[in-house]
């Protein structure tokens, strides 16, 4: 096996992907599902339908319980039911190198569709995660559709996998020199930057409190029930007046129902320099008792424009309250965390021309039609 080394810390870019790759780190990846610091994670065809899920225990393998629970072989001719769990083993393998970790994200469009994953890997009694430094084993995902009955097909990517040499996430005075120098939050509608000192709501351990609108044009969209199959290999084909009614306001508040999904809106633009990514963190419950996001990573470039001439892009969420909730603008609705690549990407996110890449408001995933 070839030799991978590194110098920086911080998550790995595209190239250094790449590199992994051709040198045998990672198996059964292909090239078109690298991003500019993360890699597409595919599905196999080798599905089952389980009344639970489980994390094994180190040094065991995920086939070894699945070989112990009753399970059921699931076809792609058929569709995923709303509520029923299955787990899925994906194309990948990795053998990673001894100073290589890395930890998974849903896909944007996965969160967007209400489809609740989390990857399950061999010994490694957490989810969404790859580590320590240098595993080495087979790759699953557990996938519970939660609003839409959904079909699949083989090579379908629900997630995405990012590699780390080394912790560099900011504190706060990283981000307070970040913002002054990259200008990371902007108003949209008046296209002008924050200042540092204009976020007076801060958790002071890093992360920067995001907040919701609903002055647009479009509040947001609500799940439907009962709506058709969606099916995942069609891209705007499927009519989102069938999945969701737009969300409406009463007065100055918007009221959320416990257990029911939206899509809703941040007011700040977010702009990430390409040699920077950004995660969602989980909000915590002096916030409210909800969830404010299912994906959670923002790709290096993400409302940097072509050549540094963006001015952000707001972040689409996907709210689930534990609790009848009423909302109002710029209330507190979501946070986010910065980090460093350890070198520059070779590709960045707005180069590639994305479905987002256009994205202003609240917006549904790449499977529908315009909403009209």
């Amino acid at each position: 096996m070839k030799s991978f080394t590194t110098r920086k810390k911080g998550a790995l870019p595209s190239q250094k992907i790449l590199q992994m790759m051709k040198a045998g780190f990672i198996e059964g990846a292909r090239k078109e599902n690298v991003k500019p610091s993360s890699l597409d994670l595919s599905l196999s065809d080798e599905i089952y339908e389980v009344e639970w899920i489980f994390q094994p225990r180190p040094g065991e393998t995920v086939r070894k319980v699945l070989e112990g629970i009753s399970k059921k072989r699931f076809s792609m001719k058929d569709h995923l039911e709303v509520g029923q769990m299955y787990i899925a083993r994906l194309n990948e393998k990795m053998k990673l190198p001894e100073t290589v970790y890395a930890f998974c994200n849903p896909k944007s469009t996965t969160g967007r569709n209400d489809i609740h994953v989390r990857i399950i890997a061999d010994g490694v009694p957490r989810y969404d995660s790859l580590t320590p430094a240098g595993f080495s084993g087979e790759i699953w995902i557990s996938i519970v559709p939660k609003s839409f009955r959904v079909k699949i097909e083989k090579d379908l990517a629900f997630n995405q996998v990012r590699f780390f040499n080394g912790d560099t996430r900011f504190d706060d005075l990283d981000v307070e020199l970040a913002m002054s120098q990259h200008q990371l939050l902007w108003r949209e509608r008046e296209g002008k930057p924050f200042g540092y000192d204009e976020l007076k709501i801060r958790d002071n351990d890093g992360s920067v409190i995001l907040t919701l609108d609903l002055d647009g044009d479009v509040l947001g969209y609500e799940a439907k029930a009962n709506a058709p199959v969606l099916d995942l290999s069609k891209n705007k084909a499927h009519d989102p007046k069938l999945f969701f009614q737009a969300v409406t306001r009463k007065g100055p508040y918007v009221y959320l129902k416990k257990n029911n999904f939206y899509i809703l809106s941040t007011s700040e633009a977010v702009r990430i320099p390409p040699d920077f990514a950004c995660e969602m963190a989980p909000m915590d419950e002096r916030s409210g008792d909800f969830r404010s996001h299912y994906a959670g990573f923002i790709d290096p470039g993400w409302g940097w424009g072509k050549k540094g001439e963006g001015r952000g892009r707001p972040l689409t969420l996907e709210v689930r309250p534990f609790e009848d909730l009423i909302v109002r603008h710029n209330q507190p609705i979501a946070k986010i965390r910065f980090e460093r690549l350890m070198e520059l990407p070779d590709v960045q996110y707005d180069a590639m021309g994305s479905n987002y890449t256009v994205q202003s408001g609240p917006k549904l995933s790449r499977h529908f039609k315009e909403w009209k």
